[in-house]
């Protein structure tokens, strides 16, 4: 049986990636993870990714949550150092 643990192992995206697609998406994690990698493999599909983890930011500051802005700015920094194509301009 494939559980959650090998359908997030499969794809380009870490879990707590996933996570905040999932939060931006109201989705499950496995959802999540689904759309995370078909979103990946479209053209601009890391700035898509990046845009979502950046709304949730600020978003999470609108909300003065600074602790989940933080842990998102995180997630932000590893996607980016990851995927450097993701930032903003990028072709």
């Amino acid at each position: 049986m494939i559980t959650l643990d090998d359908i997030e192992d499969m794809t380009d995206l870490t879990r707590d990636e996933i996570a905040a697609i999932g939060a931006h998406e109201h989705l499950p994690e496995i959802s999540a993870a689904v759309l995370g990698e078909y979103v990946m493999h479209l053209p601009k599909g890391p700035q898509t990714v990046q845009r979502m983890i950046c709304e949730d930011i600020r978003e999470a500051l609108h909300a003065d949550d600074v602790t989940g802005a933080r842990k998102l700015y995180a997630v932000l920094h590893g996607f980016i150092q990851e995927h450097p194509d993701a930032a903003r301009g990028a072709c």
